[in-house]
């Protein structure tokens, strides 16, 4: 079962449990999904890999919303936008924590050949490559920066 497959299956799962938090944060999902396989360009199809990518992007849009919300001091706003973060996270790998991060990085500044901050460029190339969907972008960049200082 595709992505895709999963979450209209869990929207209808959501109705029925009159789950409000996760029918808004997955319909959100499947409409961004819906746009991505009829976008121009397209061949119809929504692959997984691209719906992971869309799942981050949302991901990451509600934790900033979420942030912007707590610093105008509206938390009842933030607290629903953290809701559905927890709800898209259903669908997404298991995140890689700091320690697992750090021993993978490591491994690639060794291939790649790295030795100083002129070589950020090269090792974030491979490790977003080889770490997409398993940690987030800001942190990878935040630990090769201290790996290469």
């Amino acid at each position: 079962m595709t992505l895709f497959e999963q979450v209209s299956e869990d929207i209808k799962k959501s109705m029925l449990a009159k789950d409000k938090v996760a029918l808004d944060a997955l319909r959100g999902v499947k409409k961004e999904f819906l746009e991505a396989k009829t976008a121009k360009g397209s061949d119809g199809e929504l692959h997984d890999d691209q719906a992971l990518k869309i799942l981050q992007k949302l991901v990451k849009q509600r934790k900033e919303s979420a942030q912007m919300y707590t610093d105008a001091h509206r938390p009842e706003l933030a607290e629903e936008e953290l809701a559905q973060v927890k709800v898209i996270e259903r669908y997404l790998p298991k995140q890689m924590s700091e320690e697992e991060l750090t021993v993978e990085l490591k491994k690639i500044i060794e291939q790649t050949g790295a030795t100083s901050a002129k070589d950020i460029g090269k090792v974030m190339g491979v490790a977003t490559k080889q770490l997409a969907g398993k940690a987030d972008g800001k942190m990878i960049s935040q630990i090769v920066k201290q790996l290469l200082q």
